[in-house]
C-alpha cells in the first residue's frame, strides 16, 4: 500500500464561563480547511494561516435539542459531535474492519476541549463511545456464519513516566514495565489487563471503571489529571473460516489517545531551578514533539540519516507503531478561542502543522490462525535456547564500556524472559475458547461498582458527589449518607469507616456525618487533628449542612452535598452546577484573594487565574511537608511592580505594572526564606508529588541526598524589602535627600534607608546653582547626569544582621545596569556611602515623564546562613512548628502595629501623607495594606473637608456681623458655593513666612503690622524654584533675590541648630471664590502675595504634619553657595499638601 499522510483536524471550542466573565476576544477564524489566528497584541498584523484536512468550527452557531444534544442552528457552520465522528471516527471504524491498525489522538492545552472531542459530556458523546457503539452495531448485522468477532478492551494512564492499568486494582510500585518485542521491535506493556467485551454497554462500564480509577488515584496521589495521558486500546479480531476449515485472523489495533495538556514547558518560567531537569512534567510531550519532527523530516526527505527518538519516553514507545509504522493515524488538535491563550493556541497549530507531514505505511494484518500459533511456539523455542546458552552474546564496540555492555546484556535477557512469558500467555489464551473468556469477563464486569450508584436513589437520599479539576472526573464518585452516623476516615482505621479516603491530611478517624430525617450535620473527630473545610471555612465543632454545601476533606477530597430531601436549604446565590473552579474560588476568597474579574485588566486577570491555580497546590505541598515532617511552610506571595527589583529611568513606571505571583518557602527551624517564581514552584511541586508517591510505595526517603530533595534549597540572599526613590527633584536640577521606608511585600515596615540624589557632571561633581531650572523642558535634548548615593540603613529584624546590601537597576548610558552596594556584615545599622553616577546621553520627554511619575526601586537584601536552630524547636513536628510560626508572626504584627500607633500619636494624625505614603506602592498583596491606604485617603478627605468647614464658618460669621441691609442671599450663596465646590488645588503652595526680612521691608514700601510679622508671604509654587520672566521690574528683582538669600540663611541657621520659628513654614489649600485670582497673582508676581489675602486659610490651631518637621531635617547640613535643596520642595510632599 502507498504511503499515507497522517490526517490532521483542528477544532475550536466555545468560550468557557471564565472567558465570558472577562469579555475575552475571539482570535480564531475558520473557512473551509483554512484556520487563521490573530495576535491580540498586534491587531494590525496579518493573521497567521494554517491548512488542515479538517477545520471544525464549534465555537458558536449551535442550538440544544430537547434531549440535550447540540446541533447546528439554521445556516451555521457549527461542527457537531456526530459530524466529527462521521469525518474521523467512521474512517477509524472502516479501517478496523478492513484489518488496518488505527490511531486517533487528541492534542491541545488543558481546557481546550480535547476530552469533549474524544469522550464527550452527557448526551453529546465523543468519538470514542460513538466508534465503539457503531462497531458493535455493525457486528450485530453480520449474517456470515463463517465469520466471528473478538473484541478486547484495555485502558491505561501514563503519569510521571509510569504506566498504571486503570482496569486493575493492583498496580506494582513504579508502574507496569514497558518491554520491546525482540522480533518485531515494537513496545508493549507487560501484564496489562486486556478484557474481552461483547457489547457497547460492557465497554461503557469498563470505561467508567477506568475513569473512577483515575479519579481516586489523582485524588489520593495528588496527581494532576491534566498532566496524564490516557490510552484506550481496542483490539478487534475477525476470525474467518475458509471452506477447507482453516481459520484466518484479521486483526486491528485501535489506539485512542487523550494526551496530557500541552502547556509549553517554557511558559511556566521555571528557569534557574537546579531540579528542573529532573522533573518529567512535559517529558512525554516534548519527546512526542521530537518524534513528530524527526518523522516529518524523514517523510519530506530533508534529512537522510535521522534517528527517531522513540525511546525517549514511555508515550513515544507505545505510539511508535501509530506514528511511524503500520497504522492509519488521525490527530485532532483542540484550540482555545480566547486572546489570553494566544501563545498556547499558536503552539498547538504549529504542532499540528508539523504532524500532517508524517507519512505512514499501513498494511492489512491478516494471517492464518494456526500459522500464528506455530510461529509463537517456534519463537519460544529460539528464546529458550538463547537463555540456556548463556544469554545474548553482544559484540564489544560502539564506545561502550564493559559495565554498559553488561547492563545492556542484562536488560535484553530480561526482555527475552518477559517475551517468553507473553508468548506463553498468548498460546494459553488461544487454547481457551473465546466464549469462556467472555463469560468470565462478563461475570467480573457485573460486579463492578464505580461509585456512581443507582440514579433512582439520588432523588430520595442525601449523598456526597466528588469534584475534580478535570470535568471528566467530576461526579464520578458518589457516597450515600444513610440514616444515623456515617464515619469518614482511612481504611486502616479500626473500625473501618463507612467512607474510606486516603491521601494527604486524611486521618484514621477524620469526621462523622449525622443524618437525622434529612437534616445533615458534620463534626470533626475530636483529638484527631483532622482538616475539613465547609464552603472554604475550616470546620470547628458541629455544623449543620445545607443542600449544595462544599466539603473539603484533607487537602484533595472535594465533595458537594446533595440533599434532595431539603433542597430549599441551598443558598439562592449558588450557580446551578457547582464546579471545581467555583469551590476553589470560594477557598481563595476566604483566604483574602479577590476573585471577581469585573474591571480587571488583561494582566490582572492573568494574575488572578495564576493565583486560583496555585492556591490548591500550595495547600497540597504544605500537607506533604507536614506528613513527611520536612519543617518547611509555603504561602502564596504577590509582589507588586513597585516592590519588584529594577527601575528603568527611561520608562514610565506604569508600564511595568504587572504583579508577580510567587511562593515563599520558609524554614520553620531557623526562619530562612526563599521566594520561588510560579514556574519554579510548579516544577518543585511535581517533584514533591514524586517524593510523596515513593513514600506511599514504602520506599525509605529519609536517606536521599539533600541535593535531590525538592524541599531543600541552598541558602540565598533574602529580599528584606524595597524602597521607592521618587525623582521629581531631578526635573528641576535640585538636590534631594530623604530617609525612605523599607517595606516588605505586605507593605509592613522593615526599616529605613537614607539616600541622596544630586544632579552632577559626568564625573560626579555637583553642578552650580546656574543649572537650576524653573521649566523642566529646558533640559530636553541635553546630556543629563545625576548621582545616587545610598548612605545608610536601619533594619528592624535582628536575623538580618549577618549581612545587608542594596541592589537596584538603572539604564546608564543607554544600557541597563545592575548596581549593588558592598555587603556590610554584623550590624543592623549598616553605613554604605555608595555612590553611582547615572548618565542619560540625551534627555527625552519620556525621561522627564519618568522623573515626574516614576521611581527607582531600591531592593534591600539580607544574608542568610544555615544556623543551628533552638534545640526546643527540634522536638516539634512540622504542624506544631507552623502553628508556632503563625503565632509569632501574629504577635510581631500586633507589636508592630502598636509601635506605629504610638509613633503616629507622637508625630500627628497627618503623618500618613507626604513621603511616607510611598510605601503604599508595595501593598497590593495585602488586604490589610489596602485598608491602610483607604484610611490615609479618608484622612486626607476629612482634613480637607475640615478646612472647608472652617472657611464656611468664617463666611457665616462674617455675614452675621454685616448690617441687615447688606445681608443679601445671592452673594452669600455664591460665597458658600465657591467654598463647597472648590477643589483647593489651583493654588497648591508652600508658604514661607519671611518674618525677619528687614532689608526687604526697606526696599519695598509696605505698611507695618502690629504683630511685627512680615507683611509679605513668599509663596513657592509646587514647581520648585523661582519663576523666571523675560522682563522683570528692578525693585521686584531685588526683592526676590533678597528673599532667596533669606531662605539660604534660614537653612544655615537650622543646620547650626538655631531655632526656626514654628510659624515659618505652612502648607495649605485655598478654598474660596478668589482661588483662581490668587494663583494668577502668585504667578505674575513671582510667588509674592499679600499675607492678608491668605491669612484666613491658615489655622494655627490645626496640627501640622510631620512632613513639616521632616522638611526641616532634610535641609542640607552645609551650604556651598550653590542653590536651595529640594528637600523642602520635593513634589511628593508638596503635592500631598500638609493641610489637605
Amino acid at each position: 500500500m502507498p504511503d499515507e499522510s497522517v490526517k490532521v483536524a483542528v477544532r475550536v471550542r466555545p468560550f468557557n464561563q471564565r472567558e465570558k466573565d472577562r469579555s475575552a476576544k475571539l482570535i480564531i477564524k475558520m473557512q473551509g480547511q483554512m484556520t487563521t489566528i490573530a495576535n491580540p497584541e498586534t491587531p494590525n498584523e496579518e493573521p497567521k494561516s494554517f491548512s488542515f484536512d479538517y477545520s471544525y468550527w464549534s465555537h458558536d452557531g449551535f442550538q440544544e435539542k430537547s434531549d440535550g444534544v447540540l446541533e447546528p442552528a439554521g445556516g451555521s457552520s457549527y461542527a457537531s459531535q456526530r459530524r466529527v465522528f462521521e469525518d474521523l471516527g467512521q474512517g477509524v471504524l472502516d479501517n478496523a474492519f478492513e484489518g488496518y491498525n488505527c490511531s486517533l489522538f487528541a492534542y491541545g492545552q488543558t481546557g481546550s476541549g480535547k476530552s469533549y472531542s474524544m469522550v464527550g459530556y452527557g448526551q453529546n458523546k465523543g468519538i470514542v463511545p460513538i466508534t465503539c457503539d457503531e462497531m458493535f452495531k455493525t457486528m450485530d448485522k453480520n449474517a456470515d456464519p463463517n465469520k466471528r468477532f473478538e473484541v478486547t478492551f484495555s485502558m491505561l494512564e501514563i503519569y510521571n513516566e509510569q504506566v498504571r492499568d486503570l482496569l486493575s486494582k493492583d498496580n506494582p510500585k513504579g508502574g507496569l514495565n514497558v518491554r520491546q518485542n525482540p522480533k518485531l521491535g515494537l513496545f508493549y506493556v507487560e501484564n496489562l489487563k486486556r478484557v474481552p467485551v461483547g457489547s457497547y454497554a460492557e465497554i461503557e462500564k469498563r470505561t467508567d471503571q477506568g475513569t473512577a480509577s483515575r479519579t481516586v488515584a489523582s485524588t489520593n496521589m495528588n496527581a494532576t489529571s491534566s498532566r496524564a495521558h490516557t490510552v484506550v486500546t481496542i483490539t478487534f479480531d475477525q476470525i474467518i473460516k475458509s471452506e477447507s476449515g482453516s481459520e484466518t485472523k484479521k486483526s486491528s489495533v485501535m489506539n485512542l489517545v487523550d494526551l496530557a495538556g500541552s502547556e509549553r514547558a517554557d511558559s511556566t518560567g521555571a528557569t534557574g531551578d537546579r531540579l528542573k531537569e529532573g522533573a518529567n512534567i512535559n517529558k512525554s510531550l516534548s519527546a512526542l514533539g521530537n518524534v513528530i519532527s524527526a518523522l516529518a523530516d524523514l517523510s519530506m526527505g530533508t534529512k537522510k540519516k535521522i534517528m527517531v527518538p522513540y525511546r525517549d519516553s514511555v508515550l513515544t514507545k507505545l505510539l511508535q507503531n501509530a506514528l511511524g509504522g503500520n497504522s492509519k493515524t488521525i490527530m485532532i488538535a483542540a484550540l482555545s478561542p480566547a486572546d489570553i491563550n494566544y501563545d498556547e493556541t499558536l503552539s498547538t497549530l504549529r504542532y499540528a502543522d508539523r504532524a500532517k507531514k508524517i507519512k505512514n505505511k499501513a498494511v492489512v494484518n491478516e494471517n492464518p490462525l494456526d500459522k500464528l500459533i506455530r510461529e509463537l511456539k517456534e519463537e519460544n523455542e529460539r528464546l529458550k535456547k538463547a537463555m540456556e546458552g548463556g544469554g545474548v552474546v553482544m559484540q564489544e564496540g560502539a564506545g561502550l564500556t564493559p559495565e554498559e555492555l553488561d547492563k545492556m546484556r542484562k536488560q535484553m535477557e530480561e526482555d527475552i524472559r518477559a517475551q517468553l512469558m507473553a508468548n506463553q500467555a498468548m498460546i494459553a489464551e488461544n487454547a481457551q475458547s473465546w466464549d469462556d473468556k467472555l463469560a468470565e469477563a462478563r461475570t467480573e464486569t457485573e460486579k463492578i461498582d464505580v461509585g456512581g450508584a443507582d440514579n433512582s436513589r439520588k432523588s430520595k437520599e442525601a449523598y456526597l458527589i466528588n469534584l475534580n479539576e478535570d470535568p471528566m472526573l467530576s461526579g464520578v464518585i458518589c457516597h450515600f449518607l444513610n440514616s444515623g452516623e456515617t464515619s469518614v476516615g482511612r481504611k486502616d482505621a479500626s473500625p473501618v469507616p463507612n467512607i474510606c479516603l486516603s491521601g494527604l491530611s486524611i486521618q484514621k478517624q477524620h469526621a462523622v456525618i449525622f443524618n437525622k430525617k434529612g437534616v445533615i450535620e458534620i463534626e470533626s473527630v475530636s483529638g484527631s487533628g483532622s482538616k475539613t473545610k465547609i464552603n472554604g471555612i475550616p470546620l470547628t465543632g458541629r455544623k449543620a449542612l445545607c443542600h449544595k454545601d462544599r466539603i473539603l476533606f484533607g487537602s484533595n477530597h472535594m465533595y458537594v452535598l446533595m440533599n434532595p430531601l431539603k433542597p430549599e436549604t441551598a443558598d439562592n446565590s449558588l450557580p446551578k452546577e457547582i464546579t471545581w473552579e467555583y469551590a476553589q474560588k470560594e477557598i481563595a476568597q476566604v483566604k483574602g484573594f479577590a476573585t471577581g474579574s469585573a474591571g480587571l485588566s488583561k494582566e490582572q486577570q492573568i494574575v488572578q487565574e495564576q493565583v486560583l491555580e496555585i492556591l490548591p497546590m500550595v495547600s497540597e505541598v504544605n500537607a506533604v511537608s507536614e506528613e513527611l515532617n520536612k519543617q518547611k511552610s509555603f504561602e502564596v506571595v504577590l509582589i507588586s511592580a513597585a516592590a519588584q527589583e529594577g527601575g528603568d529611568i527611561t520608562q514610565s513606571h506604569a508600564s511595568n505594572d504587572l504583579v508577580l505571583v510567587t511562593v515563599k518557602m520558609k524554614n520553620l527551624l531557623n526562619g530562612n526564606t526563599w521566594l520561588w517564581e510560579r514556574g519554579k514552584f510548579i516544577t518543585r511541586r511535581y517533584l514533591i508529588q514524586e517524593l510523596y508517591q515513593k513514600f506511599l510505595d514504602g520506599e525509605n526517603i529519609s536517606n536521599i541526598p539533600k541535593e535531590q530533595d525538592p524541599f531543600w534549597e541552598p541558602t540565598e540572599d533574602v529580599l528584606i524589602g524595597t524602597s521607592n526613590l521618587f525623582l521629581q527633584s531631578l526635573s528641576y536640577c535640585l538636590d534631594f535627600e530623604d530617609t525612605l521606608n523599607i517595606s516588605d511585600y505586605k507593605g509592613q515596615e522593615e526599616g529605613h534607608l537614607k539616600v541622596k540624589l544630586e544632579p552632577c557632571d559626568n564625573k560626579g561633581k555637583p553642578i552650580d546653582e546656574e543649572a537650576f531650572v524653573d521649566d523642566p523642558h529646558e533640559l530636553l535634548n541635553k546630556p543629563y547626569h545625576f548621582k545616587l548615593t545610598v548612605e545608610n540603613a536601619n533594619i528592624h529584624k535582628s536575623r538580618f544582621s549577618k549581612g545587608i546590601m542594596v541592589k537596584y537597576s538603572v539604564k546608564n548610558n543607554g544600557k541597563v545596569e545592575e548596581v549593588k552596594t558592598p555587603t556590610v556584615k554584623n550590624t543592623l545599622t549598616p553605613t554604605f556611602n555608595h555612590s553611582k553616577v547615572i548618565s542619560i546621553p540625551k534627555l527625552k520627554q519620556e525621561n522627564l515623564d519618568f522623573f515626574e511619575s516614576g521611581c527607582i526601586t531600591l531592593s534591600i537584601y539580607g544574608i542568610q546562613e544555615d544556623t543551628m536552630p533552638d534545640p526546643k524547636l527540634l522536638k516539634l513536628n512540622t504542624r506544631e512548628l507552623r502553628e508556632a510560626s503563625m503565632y509569632q508572626d501574629l504577635r510581631a504584627l500586633t507589636i508592630n502595629q502598636e509601635l506605629r500607633q504610638m509613633e503616629n500619636m507622637e508625630n500627628s494624625t497627618a503623618n500618613a501623607s507626604g513621603r511616607r505614603a510611598t510605601m503604599f506602592g508595595n501593598e497590593i498583596a495585602s488586604d490589610t495594606s489596602h485598608l491602610k491606604t483607604e484610611v490615609v485617603l479618608l484622612q486626607r478627605k476629612y482634613e480637607r473637608l475640615q478646612q472647608k468647614e472652617r472657611r464656611m464658618q468664617q463666611i457665616c460669621e462674617e455675614w452675621s456681623k454685616k448690617p441687615d441691609g447688606e445681608k443679601q442671599f445671592e452673594p452669600f450663596y455664591r460665597a458658600v458655593s465657591a467654598v463647597a465646590n472648590s477643589t483647593g488645588t489651583r493654588l497648591k503652595t508652600r508658604v514661607q513666612m519671611l518674618n525677619q526680612m528687614l532689608k526687604l521691608q526697606k526696599t519695598v514700601a509696605l505698611p507695618s503690622y502690629k504683630d511685627n510679622s512680615s507683611p509679605m508671604l513668599r509663596l513657592q509654587k509646587e514647581a520648585p524654584g523661582l519663576q523666571r520672566q523675560k522682563t522683570m521690574d528692578p525693585s521686584m528683582l531685588s526683592q526676590v533675590l533678597q528673599g532667596q538669600k533669606y531662605v539660604r540663611q534660614m537653612a544655615l541657621d537650622k543646620s547650626d541648630g538655631k531655632h526656626a520659628g514654628d510659624g515659618d513654614t505652612i502648607s495649605l489649600f485655598v478654598f474660596d471664590e478668589n482661588e483662581h485670582e490668587l494663583a494668577q497673582e502668585a504667578s505674575q508676581n513671582n510667588g509674592v502675595v499679600d499675607y492678608h489675602k491668605v491669612a484666613h486659610h491658615h489655622y494655627p490651631d490645626l496640627q501640622l504634619s510631620k512632613a513639616k518637621t521632616d522638611a526641616n531635617k532634610k535641609t542640607p547640613s552645609k551650604s556651598n553657595g550653590k542653590r536651595p535643596s529640594s528637600a523642602d520642595n520635593n513634589k511628593t510632599e508638596s503635592s500631598a499638601c500638609v493641610l489637605q
